[in-house]
């Protein structure tokens, strides 16, 4: 059924002419089995004959099950389909902020795309064909550009009395509570809503009060978070690249993770090298670059696991800078230890190569207090930094125009500046030494 919510809008680009795509044969094996799902979707109210113009193929896709998914291939559509520009939700922020929870629950809905009315006049555009005939969707499919923003904007909605304690991440919905008690009561809002709205919850896909949970690639939760185990499984079972392409998702794919690993900039430079303009298609793959691959995997198999900060307490950044690069680890004490919260890097430009050492010291401080703004704003902050010159910029007027704009920046922040040797400074030091571009 569908839900009591806004419905999707397909909107085409001014003056660009749609173009039919070619529909292709469905094999004879495979008539069966889509002339049944094109039955249920008909039945189910979710699709409906149609006479539009221009029509899109389907494709199937074979499920784990042995049955079939049926996919229409909207690429000719998408292509002339003005973007929606709703904002995701920042998935860092919700890691974060989900992570505080001490019970969290993940809900997952039935087929929550088909509770998404399509707007009456969008439907022809959705319209595709099969050996059965002609239809469009009365509903959200999948593939359909711009699908995943209207879903997030959905949600956004459905739940934004609830933002304390409930978010989603497009049909990712996570509940998070201080304690199991209030948890009950925070699921029962959030279960209550759902269905005053029509939505569906499909309760074997869900997970319910759990002190740690799997979100978007990680495990969070009681105040950690740590790379999901699985997904470094797969990544260790990656094969050598043998493409620039090939070699660009890969890094992609472990870059995801690079918080967690001090120096990641330092074990994947000689590969991130090989993606350069300059580099050929076809990789001149080495054993430095072999060498490096394996190591990263091997840095990856024994990520450090962070803690999710504390808004308003005292925060530690371990400050560095090279002559190519800035580092920084952002952490707060826990009991007698000092614990990591995110470690950064990033590769300084030709020019800021040139800089005096107080300059390149400087600027990475003040980069590093504007990379953990969302953190650290308004909380005591103490830098930890191998250049004992700092504390004059904060307490004094420097002569440096550049500096002297950065010791007004620094003034916004609650600082403190003490000086440690370079050699007792490692999380930070092995970070500057050779990052990769920065974010």
């Amino acid at each position: 059924k569908m839900a009591k919510v806004e419905s999707h809008k397909i909107r085409l680009i001014p003056n660009v002419e749609r173009k039919k795509p070619h529909v292709y044969r469905i094999p004879e094996a495979l008539k069966t089995r889509v002339a049944a799902e094109i039955e249920d979707l008909f039945s189910s109210g979710l699709i409906e004959e149609s006479e539009a113009e221009i029509a899109h193929p389907v494709v199937c896709v074979n499920k784990k099950d042995g049955s079939i998914r049926l996919c229409v291939d909207y690429r000719a559509l998408n292509a002339v389909t003005k973007a929606d520009d709703f904002p995701m939700e920042d998935a860092v922020d919700l890691m974060y902020n989900i992570g505080r929870a001490n019970v969290i629950s993940t809900l997952d809905l039935l087929k929550g795309y088909y509770a998404v009315p399509m707007e009456e006049e969008s439907k022809e555009f959705t319209s595709f064909k099969t050996h059965r005939g002609q239809y469009q969707f009365k509903v959200l499919p999948f593939g359909l550009k711009n699908a995943a923003a209207t879903f997030q904007r959905v949600m956004n909605k459905s739940l934004k009395e609830f933002k304390e304690f409930s978010r989603s991440y497009i049909d990712d919905i996570a509940i998070f509570s201080k304690d199991f008690e209030t948890h009950l009561q925070d699921l029962e809002k959030v279960f209550t809503k759902l269905e005053l709205l029509g939505f569906t919850i499909n309760v074997k896909k869900c997970s319910f009060a759990k002190p740690q949970i799997k979100y978007l690639g990680h495990v969070i939760g009681s105040g950690k978070h740590q790379p999901d185990p699985e997904k470094i499984i797969a990544i260790q079972k990656l094969e050598s690249p043998k493409t620039k392409t090939h070699l660009k998702s890969l890094l992609g794919l472990t870059n995801y993770y690079r918080e967690y690993i001090p120096n990641y900039a330092d074990v994947a430079y000689p590969l991130t090298e090989l993606t350069r303009k300059k580099q050929p298609e076809m990789l001149e793959w080495r054993e430095t670059h072999e060498s490096a691959f394996q190591r990263l995997k091997e840095k990856l198999a024994k990520t450090t696991e962070l803690i999710t900060p504390t808004p308003n307490e005292h925060f530690i950044i371990h400050s560095d800078a090279s002559q190519v690069g800035v580092g920084a680890c952002l952490s707060q004490r826990k009991g007698d230890s000092e614990v990591p919260v995110c470690y950064a890097s990033q590769k300084l430009s030709k020019s800021q190569q040139n800089w005096p050492t107080i300059e390149r010291e400087a600027y990475g401080i003040v980069w590093a207090l504007k990379k953990f703004e969302p953190w650290i704003f308004g909380s005591p902050i103490k830098i930890v930094t191998d250049h004992n010159p700092l504390a004059f910029i904060v307490k004094n007027a420097p002569q440096s125009s550049k500096l002297q704009r950065w010791a007004l920046a620094l003034q916004k922040y609650n600082l403190s500046i003490e000086h440690c040797p370079g050699r007792n400074l490692k999380n930070a030091d092995a970070l500057s030494r050779l990052p990769i571009s920065g974010d």
